[in-house]
């Protein structure tokens, strides 16, 4: 029997205000535990919550780059439960009245373009976290640094039917959020978090299957073997006959399956009602049109721009805007380097792989884009080759030197001496008589062992282009 795969998500992020949402408190990370807290975040008797307006402008911002109606009329509500790293036993949150519904995001799967529904973003504060010390650690610790922080809640429709479709959601979503610069996005500070739920059903039904929900993912490549091994468990479920629990799941990474951690509450058990100490209030349509109108482009649109202004294909793309500051990076540079074609492959490449290394982002590279595109152009004109081109970007982003510093310094300018080159090649020639022979005998592939040996001879400075040509006319006049 086929079956459908239906997918939900549920994303919180972390907004990147310098204070909390009801009050003044520091929102940095990393502090001490519990030195980020005062009477209102703790929930103390007496005290009020004040909204914090950039939360809102930041909130608007987001639901706005999502295509969302936005309501006029707002209010927050309580939702209450019991929880030790939930100080008051009830969350401010928004339930019947959100701040936005009704959006979509446009995804890109494979060549064909699919639209996401978005059913509501609305703020809410955070909880604190609960922290279990050791594997059989006789009590837990409480740090209410994170209780208060804001927090974008973002709801898509069940309108997901795999798990790639589902990481490709993520992926889009977390670069609007980058564009938009309302969230760093850090998954590894917990400032993006993803709830997924999931159910399956008979193809060509209508009716949802029973789901489970995938709780605090906090990798999207977790979220993604999450999804694949619980698509896989209730299939084989439906197919002994036996029923699908409504649950809530957590996914152990090392085992690589899921486990059961509660079973689902509904709305009606968290008792919403409207928060008492925060008045509704009504946002002007004025201020709803000035966020809009000075949305930044988004990936999208850059993506179709980069497509017709630099004739990049959708694959280089998509990889060079799914990173607001790569894509910066590369525009930055293209203003003086109009061979955008390579400079794609060298961001892609090279500088990608530079940035891995050192575990770091672009924006944090101590490299001016301007150094980069003189680089290119030393190597365009064969003063240097490809591979000595790398070492030398090595050499730049470690020592802060300029492309022509270290090639002065090193000596490492491109050998383009005919006569210089024809000797190395003469001897490379007369050392390796049966690479010679097999490439006489129609093996084109020797050329290049020879060409690699006269690399070897010059230390990686003989012009390429010119190796190969004397290689030949040498062999053939031999």
């Amino acid at each position: 029997m086929s079956y459908e795969t239906v997918i939900g998500l549920e994303v919180h992020t972390q907004l990147n205000t310098k204070s909390k949402i009801f009050c003044g408190c520091s929102t940095e990370f990393g502090a001490s535990a519990n030195t980020q807290v005062c009477p209102v975040c703790l929930g103390l008797p007496g005290v009020l919550p004040v909204l914090n307006h950039k939360t809102l402008k930041h909130a608007v911002k987001t639901a706005l780059a999502l295509n969302c109606s936005i309501e006029s009329f707002i209010k927050f509500d309580r939702k209450n439960y019991f929880y030790p790293d939930l100080p008051k036993n009830f969350q401010i949150s928004q339930y019947d009245r959100p701040l936005s519904y009704k959006g979509h995001l446009t995804i890109k799967d494979k060549d064909k373009t699919k639209k996401i529904g978005i059913t509501r973003v609305h703020l809410e504060e955070d909880a604190g976290k609960l922290i279990h010390e050791g594997d059989d650690a006789a009590s837990s610790y409480v740090d209410f640094n994170r209780t208060g922080i804001p927090l974008l809640e973002i709801v898509s429709e069940p309108d997901m039917r795999s798990p790639g479709q589902a990481y490709l959601y993520l992926t889009t979503l977390k670069a609007i959020l980058k564009y938009l610069d309302v969230s760093d996005c850090d998954m590894e500070k917990g400032s993006l978090r993803c709830d997924a739920n999931i159910s399956i059903r008979k193809k060509g039904d209508t009716k949802l299957g029973t789901k489970t929900e995938l709780k605090n993912m906090n990798s999207f490549k977790g979220v993604k073997a999450a999804l694949e091994f619980e698509v896989k468990r209730q299939i084989k479920l439906k197919e002994k006959g036996e029923k699908i629990m409504q649950q809530t799941l957590l996914w152990d990474e090392k085992k690589q399956k899921t486990v059961s951690m509660r079973t689902k509450e509904e709305a009606h058990d968290y008792r919403y009602f409207p928060e008492p100490d925060l008045v509704p209030f009504v946002l002007k349509q004025e201020e709803i049109d000035t966020i809009k109108n000075n949305l930044p482009e988004l990936p999208e649109a850059r993506l179709s721009r980069f497509m017709s202004e630099f004739k990049l294909s959708v694959y280089d793309g998509n990889i060079l805007i799914s990173d607001k500051y790569l894509a910066d990076f590369f525009e930055e540079c293209a203003k003086t380097y109009k061979q955008y074609k390579n400079l794609s492959n060298w961001i892609q490449g090279a500088l990608s792989s530079e940035l891995n290394n050192r575990k770091i982002q672009v924006k944090d590279l101590k490299l001016a884009p301007l150094e980069l595109t003189k680089l290119l152009k030393i190597a365009d004109e064969g003063k240097i080759n490809n591979l000595t081109a790398k070492t030398v970007l090595t050499d730049m982003i470690h020592t802060g030197k300029s492309a022509d510093t270290i090639i002065k310094e090193k000596n490492l300018a491109q050998i383009s001496d005919s006569s210089a080159l024809e000797e190395i090649t003469d001897n490379v020639i007369k050392d390796n008589p049966k690479p010679v022979g097999d490439y006489k005998n129609g093996k084109e592939n020797a050329i290049m062992f020879l060409m690699g040996q006269v690399m070897k001879q010059s230390k990686g400075k003989a012009n390429p282009k010119m190796v190969i040509e004397i290689l030949k006319e040498r062999i053939k006049n031999a």
